[in-house]
């Protein structure tokens, strides 16, 4: 009996042995670490439409799949979190700012609350962060009541309960970052650094009051100099947050043909960074660039991407990565019950403006270019604001311009063609106040050629009604209008008259590139763009899709 009893204890011995052995072998394997990841989701606490993929039964069509808002996303962070014990939620800016109405009329406070209870922990700015300027950036951060509309929410507003991170913004007073350069997460000990930044361009698409007294510095120069005091740290395992990036070919988990900012400022980044998170340029991809994997998930919460990484334990550096863009479908996953208690709560106070119809449409109003780069919205959107600037009054405007990056989504035909202020302001989100000013013929034919130059892709302005000019697009940047083409109600502009022109205030101050805008001369500062837009639907509804034959491109 002892004899068999001093076997069976061998063999446990050698079991406890090899289970032993094995439980090593496992500690000293690599870490695994999720990170999720959004961009440029501006407030979109509801579903905002969806997005268009290949579709699977015939790549050579597209389908859309209804996608996006709090609830559905909510459900999905937790499904991705669940069972994975290394986990972080980040994102790569433009979380706030040209928001629809609900998350609008109360400053984002709904998104930023939204966010925190989802447990995000971290995100870059983006330029849209700094739409209200770098005080009202801080106070989402901080929290406190608006020091002018104050707490006009269902409770205090108590900030943001992630980090949000700004390596590449000085206050130029202090010389130091307006928020920290980076955020570090240990997982089993083992540290990882993320780091957070805006596009050196932000003062060029911003209010320039947005960003008064702030110094924006080049992206791969700013992350290449905190790289050594990261890896002093210990440190190995580094992770870009960038708002800024690229423009696809191909569908949204994939990336062939990647153009735009994006590139460069990888292939210039420290060999030391191991992942970039990008955003800006509403589109989702996932890459590989100069070695590294690169993403960005569209836009408007229709998209998280589940980022898997292994970690060396002992040298702390990135062995894996790899990256899966997964769509927030509606269809697919339920409400979040907390998710749906917040929107309950602020949808109850918002409704009384929100749901007050202001007009109807006999036909939805689109994004949707022409070859010439008109739009149906566009154009009414720029025939309002003529309409609401037009006498001796409001300014006298003969002509109207408005920014396509200012029209932010589709008029879509429902309720009969009902248009409630809620739907304007979907459309319109930034509230910029309309501006007259006097330009001549040739600073107008000067605006038209900046439609080309150092842009990422053309922005063709809308123009309102009786302004025609044609461009060729085998002509040279600098020179595609022809100028003998550009006419007001039928007869050619003079190049040395001045003209009474209506603008946003955005592109008053030379926004989106145009810089030649900054000349105008006798400013009249006049209705708010939302407001006008509004007024023109209450005194000529019906509105119909108005012609798109404003704009004639040749070749």
């Amino acid at each position: 009996m002892k004899r068999l009893s001093m076997l069976a204890m061998t063999a446990q011995l050698a079991l406890f042995g090899v289970a032993g052995a094995a439980h090593a072998q496992d500690a000293a394997g690599p870490i695994d670490v999720r990170i999720l990841a959004i961009n440029d989701f501006h407030g979109n606490l509801l579903p905002a439409g969806g997005i268009k993929i290949r579709d699977p039964k015939d790549p050579s069509k597209q389908i859309t799949v209804p996608a996006g808002g709090s609830e559905a996303m909510a459900t999905l962070v937790k499904q991705l979190k669940s069972g994975n014990k290394n986990s972080i939620f980040v994102a790569a800016g433009d979380l706030i700012g040209a928001s629809p109405l609900l998350s609008a009329l109360f400053h984002d406070e709904p998104t930023v609350e939204s966010l925190s209870l989802m447990g995000l922990e971290a995100s870059a700015v983006g330029n849209h962060e700094f739409d209200e300027g770098k005080d009202e950036l801080l106070r989402m951060q901080n929290g406190g009541c608006h020091p002018k509309d104050g707490c006009a929410g269902p409770r205090p507003f108590g900030g943001a309960k992630y980090k949000y991170l700004a390596a590449s913004t000085f206050d130029t007073a202090t010389g130091k970052t307006v928020l920290p350069p980076y955020y570090v997460k240990e997982f089993e000990g083992v540290p990882v650094a993320f780091i957070g930044l805006t596009l050196k361009d932000t003062p060029g698409i911003v209010m320039p009051s947005g960003v008064a007294g702030l110094k924006f510095q080049d992206e791969a120069e700013t992350v290449n100099a905190l790289v050594p005091q990261i890896r002093a740290q210990g440190i190995e395992t580094i992770v870009v947050l960038i708002h800024e990036g690229g423009f696809p070919t191909g569908d949204y988990n994939e990336c062939p043909g990647i153009s735009g900012p994006i590139v460069g400022i990888v292939k210039k980044l420290d060999k030391a960074v191991d992942l970039v998170i990008s955003g800006h340029t509403h589109k989702a991809y996932n890459c590989q660039i100069d070695g590294r994997l690169v993403t960005s998930g569209d836009k408007f919460g229709s998209v998280v991407t589940n980022i898997d990484l292994k970690i060396d334990r002992k040298t702390r550096d990135l062995v894996q990565a790899k990256a899966d863009n997964v769509i927030v479908d509606t269809a697919v996953y339920a409400k979040d019950p907390e998710q749906t208690k917040l929107i309950e709560e602020y949808q109850k106070v918002a409704a009384p403006l929100a749901n007050r119809v202001v007009g109807r449409m006999s036909a939805a109003l689109t994004k949707d270019e022409s070859p010439s780069g008109e739009t149906t919205l566009g154009n009414l959107i720029a025939d309002s604001q003529l309409a609401a600037t037009a006498t001796e009054r409001d300014g006298q405007a003969l002509i109207a311009f408005m920014n396509p990056g200012g029209v932010r989504t589709d008029l879509p035909m429902k309720d009969e063609g009902k248009v409630t202020y809620a739907g304007l302001f979907a459309v319109q989100p930034f509230a910029n106040s309309l501006v007259t000013v006097d330009l001549t013929g040739a600073q107008i034919k000067t605006m038209l050629e900046q439609q080309w130059i150092n842009q990422p892709k053309p922005r063709i302005l809308h123009v309102s009604k009786g302004f025609t000019y044609s461009w060729d697009n085998a002509r040279p940047v600098g020179d595609r209008v022809l100028a003998d083409s550009v006419k007001l109600n039928g007869k050619p502009l003079s190049m040395e008259a001045s003209y009474r022109v209506t603008i946003n205030n955005f592109l008053a101050d030379g926004g989106d590139g145009f810089s030649v805008l900054k000349e105008g001369k006798n400013p009249l500062y006049g209705l708010f763009d939302i407001d006008a837009f509004a007024a023109y639907f209450a005194g000529n509804s019906p509105i119909e899709p108005v012609k798109l034959d404003r704009i004639t491109r040749l070749n």
